[in-house]
């Protein structure tokens, strides 16, 4: 059988750096068995969900690499629901719910009170046709639960049901049924929750794993049952751990923290997102890694912890930094072409300046630095400016290579008496206006002899 998996994301916002760690381990997943990988959008709630979002979030899937083999919109197969709901209903095991919030909020205290767990005592059970219909007179809409199958011959008399299952990545997990309430899965207006839907869909298309965040550890055990109610084995499950800020405040896609898009406009390279979400919280060193097939030969998703994995957003910049050092030329050039870094002297440049950038974008400032020279005048004092003035009178004959910036400092060692940072500040100063940068060496050729004597000051 194929392996099949599916990343269901909700379009009511952008999905971030946590819901991005989902998305991967999916596709990861599946590309090392050589399998499937289904991008379905949980739109059911259509008052909040928004095509842009979903536009937005297979583009942040793209600019990460992942490129679904398949995509499907919940909001398009109610009908299909709609027949699971009915059979449900038929064989008893989804029945309708007439209390209100309060209600239900008023005997969940009572029940902490007897310290009794807080689960739903089924009363809707008890009500007799007669209450029903005076419920329907006074237009309460009922919502509809699943019957769980955690009693022997009475609802009211539940027992202990372990629902067991081996996690792709936890290992052997257990869940009581009997600590459970029964889960609601029709709302009042009669729109559907993620449970029906999410099962209902698994079965429709194949999905062979469910590959998802340890906060559904407890739903897993509710799920496995609707799989049974509804005649089918259960799909194998895997939950790993969940991403956290370095405070350990949750990540939400309503307050846009980290979210894809931000970080993809901010300058961030796919490969630093892709390599920190899949690899922090595991067993394996957080490293920039190049690109996909890379991440997808080294992934092992047991070894993802069971504590949640917290991180900093500066460990982006660190992994950008590796990637850009490492990035050759042809996979640069056309950013570059889009920055205005264009000609023979685009490569050299590159190759000089990439290990001194946080951001792609950087490249631009340096360009401009090489090309027009400092960005404003630099304030010399009177000593280092008649320094480099006499420096830059023994500059050497062109051609340049990358031996003319030591041959140039050795001879202005020699004339001058300077030696270490008094030799070398200014001059870098002067050829920049910059305190730190690339090598000299590498930047002096493109400068060129020319070039250069414009920054005399």
């Amino acid at each position: 059988m194929t392996t099949t998996v599916r990343f269901a994301p909700s379009p009511t916002g952008f999905i971030h750096i946590g819901n991005s760690r989902t998305a991967l381990f999916n596709w990861l997943y599946a590309k090392k068995r050589g399998g499937r990988f289904i991008l379905r959008f949980d739109d059911t709630d259509l008052a909040r969900s928004k095509r842009e979002f979903a536009d937005q979030i297979e583009a942040d899937l793209a600019w990460l690499g992942i490129a679904p083999d398949r995509i499907e919109r919940q909001s398009a197969r109610f009908d299909a629901y709609d027949a699971a709901a009915e059979k449900l209903k038929q064989a008893g095991l989804l029945y309708a719910c007439y209390e209100t919030p309060e209600e239900l909020e008023r005997r969940r205290r009572i029940r902490l009170q007897r310290r009794l767990p807080p689960v739903y005592g089924r009363e809707a059970l008890k009500l007799s046709e007669a209450e029903k219909a005076q419920f329907e007179a006074e237009e309460r809409k009922p919502h509809w639960r699943f019957l769980l199958p955690n009693f022997e011959s009475d609802p009211a008399e539940t027992r202990r049901t372990e629902i067991q299952w081996n996690d792709i990545v936890r290992g052997d997990e257990t869940v009581d049924l009997a600590s459970l309430s029964d889960p609601v899965l029709i709302r009042e207006d009669g729109t559907y929750l993620y449970t029906l839907p999410s099962v209902v869909d698994d079965i429709d298309m194949g999905v062979t794993d469910v590959i998802r965040g340890d906060d559904h550890i407890t739903n897993t055990g509710a799920q496995i049952a609707l799989f049974r109610a509804l005649g089918v084995e259960p799909p194998a499950f895997g939950h790993h751990n969940l991403l956290t800020t370095s405070t350990g405040e949750g990540l939400s896609k309503r307050t846009g923290a980290l979210s894809i898009k931000s970080l993809c406009e901010d300058g961030i390279e796919p490969m630093a997102v892709a390599s920190l979400a899949t690899l922090i919280g595991t067993s394996e060193a957080v490293s920039a890694v190049p690109g996909m097939d890379d991440l997808t030969a080294g992934f092992d998703i047991t070894r993802s912890s069971r504590s949640a994995a917290k991180f900093d957003p500066a460990e982006l910049l660190v992994l950008n930094r590796a990637l850009l050092r490492d990035m050759p030329f042809e996979a640069a050039k056309e950013r570059l072409v889009a920055l205005g870094v264009s000609g023979e002297r685009a490569e050299p440049f590159w190759l000089a300046i990439r290990g001194n950038i946080e951001k792609l974008s950087d490249a631009k400032d340096w360009w401009s630095i090489v090309t027009a020279g400092p960005r404003r005048p630099v304030d010399f004092s009177d000593d280092d400016r008649e320094f480099v003035r006499t420096a830059f009178e023994l500059l050497p004959s062109e051609p340049w290579d990358h031996g003319t910036w030591k041959v140039w400092t050795e001879v202005v060692k020699a004339q001058t008496g300077r030696k270490g940072k008094a030799l070398f500040a200014p001059l870098r100063l002067a050829l920049t206006g910059v305190p730190s940068g690339p090598e000299l060496a590498d930047l002096l050729p493109l400068l060129g002899r020319e070039g250069t004597l414009a920054r005399r000051p």
